[in-house]
């Protein structure tokens, strides 16, 4: 591998650890289940580390072969979640901001 290619595969596994300890540590700690906010923040965590997991998956697999197939299958499922998960977003502040408007004259 390259060392373009060595610095994306450790900074993908850092954003893979860093969204686990997130999901750890909220799903340990906040009661997400609860709100749509919460739900969806455990997915954009997941969702993000997923892609990492894929970067650092593919440069152990390499390109070519079945496993890398399936490998961009999920890779294309993940980033269709995280358009999702950002058309979600977008919805929430949207109505937020049309609530606030309503009642808050700060």
């Amino acid at each position: 591998m390259s060392t373009a290619e060595w610095i994306n595969t450790v900074v993908s596994g850092v954003v893979l650890v860093s969204a686990a300890i997130f999901v750890a540590t909220y799903h340990l700690l906040a009661p997400w289940r609860s709100s749509a906010m919460g739900r969806h923040l455990m997915l954009f965590a997941g969702a993000i580390g997923g892609l990492g997991a894929y970067t650092v998956a593919i440069a152990i697999v390499g390109q070519e072969g079945p496993t890398a197939a399936v490998l961009r299958i999920v890779r294309s499922v993940l980033l269709l979640l995280i358009a999702g998960l950002l058309a979600q977003r977008t919805v929430m502040v949207i109505r937020v901001q049309r609530h606030d408007s309503k009642g808050n004259s700060s």
